[in-house]
Order: structure tokens, then C-alpha cells, then sequence
């Protein structure tokens, strides 16, 4: 049976028998909801789990904090979830990192030691550089890298920011080093101070900079142009055939109860149609990808299936 398939069962159970409840139903929502993340404060995964839990709170009817446990390129934060309670009271907030991870690294705890539950939003990745830079566009900064050797950086060794660095590397045949960091923040300083020519990140973390003019856009990630960023060419459109799809989302324990499936299905939409909410997420260009707790399931799986083979063809893993 599929967790969907579960999740109706067990509304059904309750609505015919009202004294007969599921595992840990009961209880729920549990008083204090704790969000965990693999970044650091300040980071996007902080900061978007910490702008959803000032609506998910009330949505559910919880008290949510966020939890940013930090080390194995995300594999510890994994294992804090892995070993919680399917209670409903802790929850990982996902990104490729924790697929990357999983593959590079073969933790203990990876991303299928998690039950994919909902997704929430999909993150434009960009290319940038310093505003007082050499690097007017993205081939300027090809050009640097075919004459001698570019230094480009992506915040994670294991991240989806890297990979799209790689590829960029592949389809180029430019000669480039992509220097990874223990965060985004520690890139940025690298990327200002002209150490890096390049880095790469999401709009909501880059907004400071952007705000403040430290630091020019280049090209955006993604299949199509950004909205409100409709003057940033694509990667694509630069003549170079890389597109990636950040995804940002929650996972639970093993084992969740249906009644607590349900729940967060029926929160997320609300919270995201949350006018006061879509002030906060729509200037950061984040866009609205509600998966539920089945297609997201499906969703990871294909990811990971995905990155498998390109780690295997670039010849990252065996």
C-alpha cells in the first residue's frame, strides 16, 4: 500500500470509528514542531524555514522552531531526523544537498533513511560576481577561463550549486577550478574580494548584496528568465545548455502517522496562498511548488535516480 493509500484508510478509520485513533494521531499537533536544517543561519535553507514557520505555526496549530545542526555536508542533520519519533514533532527541511550527500558520501543516515513528506518551493539559482569586478557577463568570465584558468565556487561540496559548476565545466571544455566552501557566506567574501571570479546561490540569500550593489547578476540557472529578473539572460540563452531545479522541502521520520501526512498536506497550500506570506517569499523569486506527500515521493526519486547518472558519467562516483 502507498502512504496515500494509508492516509485515506486512516481518515476513513477515524470518521467511522471516532474512538479508534492511529499512532501518535492523538497527540497531534504535538505543542512544539522543530524544523531541521543543514545550514547555517542565514543561509537560504535557514532562511526559508524560518520565514515558513511564522505561518506554519498557526496552520497547524504548533509552536514551530528552527534547528540548524551543521557537519557532514548535511549527513548529521539527517541523522538527527532519522533517529527522531514519527510523532510529528521533527522534520528535515530538504534540498539537493541531502541526495548529493547521501551519494558522495554514503552516510550512514542518507536521503532514503527520510520519508520525502511535501515539497514547498522550487529556488533560482544564479550566477554572480563583484560589482567592482572585471566581469561585465557570463562570457567574460568564460573567456578568463579559456585563456588561463578560472576560479568559480559553489558554498557546498555536495550541493547542487557544484554539480551545476560541473556541468558548466562539461559543455564548455572551459579550464576552470570550482572551489567549494563551508558556506555561502564564506563564498561571498572570496567572490567580493576577486579571489573567485564566480560564485553561485539563490536570489534570497544574495539580496543584501544585490540590495547594497556589491555584486552583479551574471546569468540565472533555469529553464526560463527569472520574473522580476526579466533583464538576467539564462545560462542557456548565454550559449551554454545547463539548467538546473533547486527544490526546497520537507522530510519526516519513517513511519509517519496518516493523520499527520494529512495535516501538512492540507497546511502547505494554505500557508502559501497566505497573502502576508507571499510578500516575504515573491521578492525573493521563489516559486510556489506544493507537491504532496505521493508526488514528492515520486519527485525525490527521480531526482536522485537523475543525479546518480551524472555522477557516474562524470566519473564523480563508481
Amino acid at each position: 500500500m502507498t502512504r496515500r493509500t494509508l492516509v485515506a484508510a486512516g481518515l476513513t478509520l477515524a470518521a467511522l470509528c471516532p474512538f479508534v485513533t492511529v499512532a501518535g494521531a492523538q497527540d497531534y499537533p504535538v505543542k512544539t514542531i522543530t524544523l531541521v536544517t543543514h545550514s547555517s543561519p542565514g543561509a537560504g535553507g535557514d532562511i526559508f524555514l524560518r520565514d515558513l514557520s511564522r505561518f506554519l505555526g498557526p496552520a497547524l496549530g504548533a509552536n514551530v522552531v528552527v534547528e540548524n545542526i551543521s557537519g557532514g555536508s548535511g549527513a548529521t542533520a539527517v541523522a538527527r531526523v532519522a533517529n527522531s519519533r514519527p510523532d510529528g514533532s521533527v522534520f528535515y527541511g530538504t534540498t539537493p544537498t541531502f541526495i548529493y550527500t547521501t551519494l558522495l558520501s554514503e552516510p550512514e543516515f542518507g536521503y532514503d533513511s527520510l520519508d520525502p513528506l511535501v515539497n514547498v518551493f522550487f529556488d533560482p539559482e544564479v550566477l554572480y560576481t563583484a560589482a567592482t569586478g572585471p566581469f561585465q557577463s557570463l562570457e567574460d568570465v568564460m573567456t578568463k577561463a579559456r585563456e588561463g584558468r578560472g576560479q568559480w565556487g559553489a558554498a557546498n561540496p555536495a550541493s547542487l550549486e557544484r554539480q551545476s559548476l560541473e556541468m558548466l565545466k562539461s559543455v564548455s571544455g572551459v579550464n576552470a577550478a570550482v572551489v567549494s566552501h563551508d558556506g555561502g557566506g564564506d563564498m561571498m567574501i572570496n567572490v567580493l574580494n576577486g579571489t573567485l571570479d564566480m560564485g553561485v546561490g539563490e536570489i534570497q540569500e544574495l539580496k543584501g548584496q544585490l540590495e547594497a550593489g556589491e555584486i552583479r547578476l551574471l546569468a540565472a540557472l533555469t529553464a526560463d528568465r527569472i520574473p522580476g529578473y526579466d533583464d538576467l539572460p539564462t545560462v542557456r540563452e548565454a550559449g551554454y545548455d545547463v539548467a538546473v531545479r533547486k527544490f526546497r522541502g520537507i522530510a519526516a521520520p519513517k513511519g509517519l502517522p496518516p493523520e499527520v501526512v494529512a495535516a501538512w498536506e492540507a497546511a502547505i497550500p494554505r500557508v502559501l496562498e497566505d497573502p502576508e506570506f507571499k510578500a516575504i517569499y515573491e521578492p525573493d523569486s521563489l516559486q510556489p511548488a506544493f507537491l504532496d506527500d505521493e508526488e514528492y515521493s515520486q519527485f525525490i526519486d527521480g531526482f536522485a535516480a537523475d543525479t546518480r547518472s551524472f555522477l557516474i558519467e562524470t566519473g564523480v562516483i563508481q
